[in-house]
């Protein structure tokens, strides 16, 4: 990349390539066990297997705390029709105790301080208390969502909270969207400040038709101190060929298999 070390935000350091275990790390054997995404068990299995970032989802409980949970119900989960938001804590705790158990984003901070928490705000509700809560942890983490207003509150909250620095963060779906519009004009000073502010960008490699994650994009993000992440890469043909066309993270439902492509290749997963 052409941003220095020193101009690079700590969450990003050390160097790329990044494996980041997309809500954690449930193998197969695990998953037939009933471990479930976003679990305790599954941010432990990331982090026993050397992950150091692993991604995530904030959803607010009824009772206000922040957990780490991809849907807004329980359905999916455990074959529950409620809402997150209509549960409390201590309901969770009780469903997902044979699933791997509960963890709140405040247990992950806690219980995982080594790890880089990589948080997508699926809630509006939630924005607030994952920014208040980050604050203490903003050099470790990432604050996204497919909302741009919705991360912008999590950052303002995580400063009126009195971080130090913002935590790193990457775009929400518009700001994405200008950017590869703005690319396929070549509006260089539009992609330039579309770029600014951003510590990385955190896309799919395709969105149906229209390839996003280009080579010339990989170049303009780099250019402008940017890293690009693809999600969700679970096959090693394509993680192979994604890091070939120099992308920096890999989000994976396979951290094991993505340190491992890494790790053949000769160079060091962080």
């Amino acid at each position: 990349m052409n941003a220095s070390a020193a101009a690079r935000h700590p969450y990003l350091s050390p160097d790329a390539p990044r494996v980041l275990a997309h809500r954690g790390l449930v193998t197969p054997d695990a998953a037939a066990l009933g471990v479930a995404e976003n679990s305790f068990a599954a941010v432990a299995e990331a982090h026993a297997a050397g992950v150091a970032y692993v991604e995530s989802d904030c959803h607010l409980t009824a009772d206000g705390e922040v957990v780490l949970f991809h849907d807004d119900d329980l359905r999916r989960v455990a074959d529950d029709p409620r809402a997150i938001a209509d549960v409390r804590v201590h309901e969770l705790e009780e469903i997902m105790s044979e699933r791997g158990g509960l963890i709140t984003l405040a247990q992950a901070l806690d219980a995982f301080p080594d790890v880089r928490f990589n948080l997508d705000v699926k809630a509006a509700a939630a924005a607030e208390s994952v920014g208040r809560l980050v604050a203490p942890h903003a050099e470790r983490v990432l604050v996204t969502s497919f909302s741009d207003a919705r991360r912008r509150e999590a950052l303002a909250a995580a400063r009126s909270a009195g971080a130090v620095r913002r935590p790193a963060t990457s775009p929400g779906i518009d700001t994405a969207k200008r950017l590869v519009a703005a690319r396929a004009l070549r509006r260089t000073t539009r992609v330039r400040a579309l770029l600014a502010d951003l510590d990385a960008l955190q896309l799919p490699e395709r969105r149906g038709p229209i390839r996003v994650v280009t080579r010339g994009l990989v170049r303009d993000a780099h250019a402008a101190g940017v890293e690009v992440h693809v999600w969700t890469v679970n096959a090693e043909d394509d993680m192979e060929r994604l890091l070939d066309l120099g992308v920096d993270g890999l989000v994976t439902d396979r951290a094991d298999v993505a340190l491992a492509v890494v790790n053949r290749r000769g160079t060091t997963a962080v």
